[in-house]
């Protein structure tokens, strides 16, 4: 018997490196996955890093790891197997059922068999969530959240929540003053295996995809910096707890230019790949609480993200695929623009958000819900097209992540648990940041020369949809406005709307 482990299975502490101490580790760094998409050089240093890494503590625990590098994982297995016949691989399940049939096919095929077990870097068993969730299609989050809170104790007091409320999000959608700083984020300095890896990835995926951008060559990269090993991560927690977890509530939906990080985890890597796991960092922010560091509000707002978010988009995507990675619901058609890859665009904010994709392969979650989604929706662009750019250009994505975030929350592509599009104009790009005052655009103009794309769009965005829009109780208000604007109006917003798509399209925007 060999625990197989994925690459982003990095789990030593718990799960089937743990429950099975003598027996040996297979891992296989396949070169195809890092061919399927114009991936960020970042992200496929970070997992191939880590993977190398992981490889070597475990080595230097004394356990055995046969380290397969192969085109593609049945190349891989097939050459563990030839040496391991009739091997029986134990491994964690995967998100969904067609994947555990397909890694299942795949090590039938060259000979062994395989035993799924529990993902160990989540809280929620997918037996526990069906269970919550009962035979609906639809899902909400908040009732979910106080389901996991329940369930795990966390921020309560006889069964009621500390404090006495479930959600302090009233509290934690300021904006930072002109004089405020936030703590720099951390930075870990590659060793010689990160090293290697960054030149070995710079070498062999500089090209051949199908259609450009080719290979990395769309992005900019900075310094590799991101945490590669637990040690780091550990390291990564602890300067988050101490330096930014108090201001991350207040500040958390909060965009400054040239502040790429502001107070936020920066965990997520970690979180995804296993190097973290989630009941260990929501137990650092509650302590952190009652020792009196960091504020309730600021706590509950990261022990939402992970305790609720990360487990709920998990499950989501588990029931609803393969539908929601395909769902459209709005008939959506555009392509996507192509300064998603160059960043080659006048609107400040959507120039800055990319930039620091190109050149880390992270933005935050407010950048990435309510500009580049938020653009993306008021464009039109087809979900399952922006999808593939998140999933490519993010250090932290994998399918699970992007696919819920992008195609449902971001798109509103499937109705699956958004109660309504988040659509916003530039008045939200106003208020929670300061990028207007430095934008050639005018965000109080929605028509003629300089007038802001976000805000036309927004426009032309209700307007093309209001059959399946206006009878949402939610947007009453919003429909309301429209009703305000004459026929004329409507038209020029209509003409303005176009005008942005061509400019986009011509790299003019």
């Amino acid at each position: 018997m060999t625990v197989w482990l994925r690459g982003d299975h990095l789990v030593r502490r718990c799960g089937p490196v743990a429950d099975r101490p003598d027996e040996p580790v297979l891992m296989i760094e396949a070169a195809s996955f890092a061919r399927k998409l114009p991936y960020h050089p970042h992200k496929l240093v970070l997992l191939f890093s880590a993977m190398r890494h992981f490889r070597d503590d475990l080595r230097d625990a004394g356990r055995t790891v046969h380290y397969r590098q192969a085109e593609d994982f049945a190349i891989g297995l097939q050459t563990h197997l030839e040496a391991h016949p009739d091997d029986t691989l134990v491994t964690p399940r995967p998100q969904t059922e067609r994947a555990r049939e397909r890694l299942a096919s795949i090590v039938t095929d060259a000979g062994g068999t395989v035993e799924f077990v529990p993902d160990a870097r989540f809280l929620c068993s997918p037996e526990r969530f069906d269970e919550w969730a009962g035979d609906g299609d639809t899902y909400r989050h908040e009732d979910f959240y106080r389901f996991m809170r329940r369930e795990t104790g966390t921020l309560l007091e006889d069964g009621e929540p500390v404090g006495g409320e479930w959600n302090y999000d009233d509290r934690n959608r300021e904006t930072p003053p002109a004089d405020w700083v936030p703590a720099e984020p951390p930075a870990f300095e590659p060793d010689d295996v990160t090293e290697s890896v960054v030149e070995w990835v710079a070498d062999a995926f500089d090209g051949g995809y199908a259609e450009p951008p080719y290979g990395g060559d769309w992005a900019d990269p900075e310094p590799f910096r991101w945490p590669v090993t637990r040690r780091q991560a550990v390291r990564a927690l602890d300067h988050f707890v101490t330096h930014r977890l108090a201001e991350f509530g207040p500040y958390q939906d909060a965009m400054r230019d040239g502040e790429w990080a502001m107070s936020h985890s920066l965990l997520s890597t970690s979180l995804n790949l296993g190097l973290l796991g989630p009941a260990e960092v929501i137990e650092r922010a509650v302590d952190a609480y009652e020792a009196g560091d960091a504020p309730l509000h600021s706590v509950e707002g990261f022990v939402r993200q992970v305790l609720g978010w990360r487990e709920f988009v998990r499950h989501v995507y588990r029931r609803e695929m393969p539908d929601l990675a395909t769902a459209n619901q709005q008939g959506a058609t555009e392509p996507l623009p192509a300064f998603y890859w160059d960043g080659d665009t006048d609107m400040a904010c959507l120039a800055d958000a990319v930039d620091g994709v190109r050149r880390r392969g992270y933005a935050h979650h407010i950048e990435r819900l309510m500009l580049l989604s938020n653009f993306g929706l008021l464009y039109g662009v087809e979900p399952s097209r922006l999808n593939r750019w998140f999933h490519a250009a993010y250090v932290d994505a994998f399918h699970w992540v992007t696919t819920p975030n992008v195609v449902e929350m971001g798109l509103y592509g499937a109705g699956a648990f958004a109660t309504k599009p988040y659509a916003a104009s530039a008045n939200y790009v106003d208020r929670m940041s300061d990028y207007c005052s430095g934008c050639p655009y005018y965000k109080t103009k929605t028509i003629g020369e300089g007038a802001c794309p976000f805000n036309a769009l927004y426009w032309d965005f209700l307007d093309r949809n209001e059959d399946e829009l206006r009878s949402n109780h939610r947007m009453g208000l919003v429909y309301g406005h429209l009703d305000d604007k004459g026929d004329d109006e409507r038209e020029a917003i209509r003409d303005r709307a176009t005008e942005i798509r061509d400019l986009a399209e011509t790299g003019d925007l």
